[in-house]
């Protein structure tokens, strides 16, 4: 007849003789689960994603000018796209540049484990700069080799380390490139991811873009303002040096002055022919004048000044002139009745002489101050061609600098057309890019936050399982003793090994000690440990 085993029954006797190792590996492990939330370092995600959109292809030709509406055409990417867009993300150049970046800006200092900054750090220290400065390097310059340079390898142990903790994959069946960053400072993780995705997008687009990129455009900005700054300087200083301020309003002012003195010049040069001519003419009869008789005709001019249509007379010529025609006038009368020695015919001789002089003397001042006038005339007519030909000088001069300051002025415009177009080229290459990316398919999805619960450890996932493993392992224990434990411990293995009857059992009880200490305090589960 089989016995039927009591598979319930081995495994609670089982249970019972071997308690006190299954409570003390239980008890340790609970101990170690309950420390590892305490001892292990908490780690946070930061995770972004980037979407990789299908790639825009416009079919419009930008330098037709046809207005025909043509739809652009839409390209979808692949698992090659996908996988470009991960090596790109994941590069360590890419790492290395965002890295260095924020420790420059005083923003990445990552605190190393506390293994680490006792152990590994100053081993590597030593290794990489004591080692090679005060040994490797003299021994290479003993014996005449190239001596290498010691560098700092803080910033490539920080790219190693970013680039192991940081992940990325495509989303399995999507155009989604997922990110994920361990870190045990947040914050510091997620300014690393931002930049890290900033970068991305800006070097993507330097690797796409056909423009120049933006320091070409502010080399030529300087080179066109220095040189604007070079002919605006030139075209300053020659006009300090002409004295002007605009040289063709000062030309149109000169021109206009040299004509109005060339009108007053002519109008000076014909009077002083006409003065010079009636000056001739009143010297020559003034000659005859002198050689005249007694009784001839008197001074063929009355010396009348025309002002503005209008004859001015000279009284003193024209009263000595009557008295002297009524004197001859009485002398031809008296010549006629008495006789040429006669006192009356003496007397009006003497008076004609007299009043004759008196008149050759008038006309002698007037024709002294005709004289004067003329050369006072003559004197305007020199002042004015001085200042004619000074104003001509002037306007020569003002067209030479016009000339000049006209080719300065065709290089400030030509430079003023090319710099424009270079801004306005790099104005729109930047609008469009801001638009629309310039045709990128590459955008972020969702940015990265900072979070505010570590990834790693979690304490209401590590003391659960940590608990049941170590129950687990402490049952697995004592069965694995009670595997190899070939002792009888029950009357039935004495039958079943030996083929024996069994006569009597004589059980070997145990003195329970109960716990004098108080329930559930430190010293009771001590006590409660060891029994």
């Amino acid at each position: 007849m089989n016995r039927i085993e009591n598979y319930l029954h081995e495994f609670l006797r089982m249970l019972f003789a071997n308690r006190r190792l299954i409570k003390r590996v239980f008890l340790a492990f609970a101990v170690i689960t309950l420390l590892l939330p305490l001892i292990l370092k908490q780690s946070f995600e930061i995770t972004a994603e980037v979407i990789v959109q299908s790639k825009k292809l416009a079919q419009t030709d930008s330098s037709s000018t046809a207005l025909a509406y043509d739809p652009d055409r839409f390209i979808p990417t692949s698992l090659t796209d996908m996988e470009t867009e991960s090596n790109i993300l994941r590069s360590l150049t890419l790492i290395h540049q965002t890295i260095s970046e924020l420790r420059d800006e005083g923003r990445y200092d990552p605190q190393p484990a506390i293994f680490d900054r006792l152990l590994f750090n100053p081993l590597r220290r030593f290794v990489s700069n004591p080692l090679r400065t005060y040994v490797i390097n003299p021994t290479r310059a003993l014996f005449g080799l190239e001596v290498d340079p010691v560098r700092d390898s803080t910033l490539d142990v920080w790219t190693k380390q970013a680039s192991e903790h940081l992940k990325i994959e495509t989303l399995p069946g999507s155009n989604v490139v997922s990110v994920v960053y361990d870190s045990s400072d947040p914050a510091l993780g997620t300014r690393f991811v931002e930049r890290l995705l900033a970068n991305y997008l800006k070097n993507r687009q330097s690797l796409q873009s056909n423009d120049p990129p933006e320091s070409f455009y502010e080399q030529k900005k300087a080179q066109y303002k220095a040189r604007l700054d070079d002919l605006e300087s030139r075209r300053q200083a020659l006009l300090i040096a002409a004295q002007a301020s605009d040289p063709k309003e000062e030309i149109i002012f000169r021109l206009n002055a040299i004509n109005t003195e060339e009108q007053a010049l002519n109008l000076y040069r014909d009077r002083a022919l006409e003065s010079q001519r009636w000056l001739d003419y009143l010297k020559k009869h003034l000659v005859f004048a002198r050689k005249a008789g007694l009784t001839d005709y008197m001074f063929p001019f009355a010396f009348t000044i025309t002002a503005d249509e209008v004859a001015f007379e000279d009284r003193e010529i024209k009263r000595l002139g009557e008295q002297l025609t009524d004197q001859v006038s009485h002398y031809n009368v008296a010549i006629e009745t008495y006789q040429a020695n006669s006192l009356p015919v003496l007397e009006l001789s003497a008076q004609i002489g007299h009043t004759r002089l008196q008149f050759l003397k008038v006309v002698e001042n007037r024709i002294q101050e005709r004289s004067n006038d003329l050369e006072i005339i003559r004197s305007v007519i020199a002042q004015k061609n001085a200042r004619v030909n000074e104003y001509k000088a002037r306007v020569r001069a003002l067209q030479e600098v016009q000339s000049k300051l006209r080719q300065l002025d065709t290089e400030i415009e030509a430079l003023h057309r090319a710099f424009f177009a270079y801004t306005q080229r790099y104005e729109e290459s930047r609008g469009q890019s801001l638009i629309d990316g310039a045709l990128s398919n590459a955008r972020i999805l969702s940015q990265p936050y900072e979070p505010t619960e570590p990834a790693f450890p979690k304490p209401l996932q590590i003391i659960p399982l940590g608990l049941i493993t170590g129950l687990l392992l402490a049952i697995a224990l004592g069965y694995m003793r009670e595997f190899f434990d070939h002792r009888f411990k029950h009357p039935l293995q004495i039958q079943q090994h030996l083929g024996l009857p069994v006569l009597m059992v004589i059980n070997a009880m145990e003195e329970t000690v109960d716990n004098p200490h108080r329930r559930w305090g430190w010293q009771w589960l001590w006590h409660w440990a060891r029994q």
